[in-house]
Parts: C-alpha cells; structure tokens; sequence
C-alpha cells in the first residue's frame, strides 16, 4: 500500500501496476545507486524541489512522480502545492513542491519528470483537440496506438485533457478493420460473425465508402469508422446516417490522416467522434522543470 493508492485507483489506475512499472523505471536508473548524488551530496543534506511549468498546457501525472518521490525516499518526502491533473497552467506556474533529503530529490527527478512531462504532453494535445472541436457534436478519441505498457497512463492523461478513451485492449470491444473484412468476405458478413460470435459486446465496423455504410446501417450496425474520407463524404455519411432516424442511426467515428488544422472542419460534418493517435503515439513533451534549493 502507498499514500496514493487511492487516488490512483479513483483516477481509473491500477495502484498495483503503476507502482511496479515506477519500480521497474527507477532500476534503469539505479542498479547501483546515484553515484553522482551519494559522492556530492552530504547524507544529512535537506532540500526542496519546485516543479514549474514553462509553457502553457495541461498537466497530468503529478500524483504519478510524487508516487516515484515516494518510492525512492519513503516517509522522508513531503508533497506540498500539488495542483489537480487536469489544470490548465501558464509559464512559472509552480504545480508541486516536493521537498526531503537532497540526494533523495535528484535521484528520483528525472524518473518523476518523464512521467509528468510526457502525461502532461498527452494531456496538453488532447485540449488543443477538445478546443478545436468545441461547439459540434464531435468529441475527440484515443486509439490503441499507445507506447506499450503505457497504455492505462496515456489513456488517464487524454482524459485529463478532456479527450474521451476508445477501447482498451482488443477483447474489450470488436473493432471489424479493413483486414477483417477481407477476411471475412466484406463488411456484413464480418459484422454478423463478431455478433454471432460475442453477442454481448459492442462491434465497431471501420468502412471506406458509402456503400458498405449503407450496407451496414441495413443490418443495424450501430458503430462505425469512416476511415480516410474528406470532408464532403464525411458529410453525406451523416446525412444518410441521419435520415434513418434515432432508432436506426448508429454513431459515427471519423479517422485516418486528420490534423489539428482541419479538426474544425470534420467535426462540423456531423460525425460523433474524431479519433487520433497522434495523442499517444506521437505526442510532444510538455516542458516541466525541477528547481532545487537546499536548506
């Protein structure tokens, strides 16, 4: 048990997997200890360490690096000025203050900074996302394009962002893919085997055209990906979506080479959802710092 397991497991986390994956981090770092630290850094020695944002954005993770301060330090850390994963800052901001024995404070910062960074870099491109698509329907998705193991993490930070998840694991949910529908002889038949196969769990069938869009609506698929359409069709799979009325329309979800610049533009089709993995599997850092002062 740690102090945080709690709000680990509030936040949609594993407490017990999140900890192991910190164990495993810091062992990359210290198979024999912080060489630099014990041979500079006298034992008795007290610090602080402020963590600021230099850019603007949203921050997530935070309770993720005061875990990993935990970790290395025990009881001899104290977190303070702890902003909520999720807040919006601007440069300078200070988010937390962790302070404890110095030699203790470095060996754990860079470990406690790449997870705060990265989190709050998922988290910060998720809202440019939700921004864009503010005032339509169209609310922005994750994919399983996830680091490996990071997957939970990642999918936490979007929904810090304001994002929404997609599945998490390819037995959670049916996604029927070009692939598949190869496979399987097309869209109808693909969609009927998953159904027949796991009538209890939600199918999502990715199309690439009108036609099997038609042919899926006919059937009563009730998710489906238009994959790499513009903008025009986009609009008219709505349309003929629209037109079957509420009990017959499924939602839609649009996908494939979508950028920030013309976020606006498919969401104003109509579509219920934008998927993007550039959230996950492309995502810049969001600059974080650790400022340390001694005494």
């Amino acid at each position: 048990m740690t102090p945080y397991d709690d709000e680990l497991a509030a936040a949609g986390l594993d407490p017990a997997a999140v900890l192991a994956q910190i164990r495993e981090a810091l062992a990359e770092d210290l198979p024999a200890g912080d060489v630099t630290s014990l041979a500079t850094i006298a034992a008795e020695a007290q610090g602080t360490g402020v963590f600021a944002a230099r850019e603007a954005g949203v921050v997530a993770g935070l309770g993720v690096a005061a875990l990993v301060f935990h970790e290395v330090m025990g009881d001899t850390v104290t977190v303070t000025d702890r902003v909520p994963d999720g807040t919006r800052v601007e440069p300078g901001d200070v988010v937390m203050r962790v302070s404890g024995p110095t030699r203790g404070l470095l060996t754990a910062e860079r470990t406690a900074l790449n997870y705060a960074s990265h989190l709050s870099g998922v988290a910060t491109a998720t809202s440019h996302w939700v921004e864009a698509l503010s005032g339509t329907r169209a609310q922005v998705l994750d994919t399983r394009k996830t680091l490996p193991t990071y997957r939970a993490l990642q999918k936490y930070a979007v929904r810090c962002g304001g994002g929404v998840n997609h599945r998490f694991s390819l037995s959670d949910r049916a996604m029927v893919k070009d692939n598949h529908v190869v496979a399987a002889g097309g869209v109808v038949p693909a969609f009927q085997a998953v159904r027949a196969a796991y009538p209890d769990l939600r199918v999502e069938v990715e199309v690439t055209d009108l036609d099997q869009l038609r042919e899926l609506l006919d059937v009563g698929c009730t998710e489906i990906l238009l994959d790499n359409m513009d903008s025009a069709t986009l609009a008219e799979a709505v349309r003929l979506n629209d037109a079957r009325g509420p009990a017959g329309r499924a939602t839609l979800e649009a996908s494939g080479g979508l950028t920030l610049e013309r976020a606006r533009e498919v969401a104003e089709t109509g579509v219920d959802f934008i998927s993007v993995g550039a959230l996950t599997h492309s995502v810049k850092v969001f600059d974080l710092g650790l400022d340390l002062s001694e005494g």
